[in-house]
């Protein structure tokens, strides 16, 4: 068998593999929220608890996926990478989940600025006025940058393809929005997690 044929089964298996792998993710994921939040409760009229599950589903994967990417961006940059192929649909993965988490972030948003005295945003204004200043504006505004560095750092991974392995300005590059997407991906993640556990919407 030639070389090329081996390297081509190994891209493959390692793409499923992958697949595999985040499709149990996001299974268990899925699974936990059911099991966790009832789906009466989930579905309750007025209530923000559906896009919230959702939101913090995609943002909960998207930290682990994102953990991945920034270990490969790592290994990219270093020169020292042997699952290019899994990088290249970690990074699409990675756009796919940045997108999902602030579509039902936006949907959620609805909920935690409605006008009514019990919303999260009201109870922060009477209350906690900087957590809705700092915490939730700079975090709301700061999650949003992860969807541009990723569909940037996946396009240059697929339009370049194994170029990039050969030319150090485009794994530095690749490196850099990968481990700048995480570092907003963090700080959204840690952040929502705080703004949640003092007032849900």
């Amino acid at each position: 068998m030639s070389v090329i044929a081996e390297t081509d089964e190994l891209k493959e298996a390692s793409t499923r593999s992958l697949v595999a792998v985040v499709t149990v993710m996001m299974t268990c994921a899925l699974g936990f929220t059911m099991l966790t939040g009832p789906v009466a409760m989930l579905l309750g009229a007025g209530a923000g608890a559906l896009p919230a599950a959702i939101h913090g589903t995609a943002a909960f994967l998207y930290l682990f996926v994102g953990t991945i990417g920034l270990y490969l961006g790592w290994r990219l940059m270093t020169g020292h990478i042997r699952a290019f192929a899994d990088l290249q649909l970690l990074a699409v993965v990675n756009a796919t989940f940045s997108l999902l988490a602030i579509i039902m972030g936006n949907w959620l948003y609805i909920f935690y600025r409605a006008k009514h005295p019990d919303s999260p945003r009201s109870y922060f204004m009477a209350n906690m006025p900087d957590v809705h200043k700092i915490f939730f504006e700079f975090k709301e505004f700061s999650a949003l940058y992860t969807l541009p560095l990723t569909v940037v750092a996946a396009f240059i991974l697929w339009k370049y393809g194994g170029q990039v392995l050969d030319r150090p300005w485009l794994r530095y590059t690749v490196a850099i929005l990968l481990g700048l997407s995480f570092f907003y991906l963090v700080v959204a993640f840690g952040l929502g997690a705080a703004v949640t556990k003092l007032k849900a919407a």
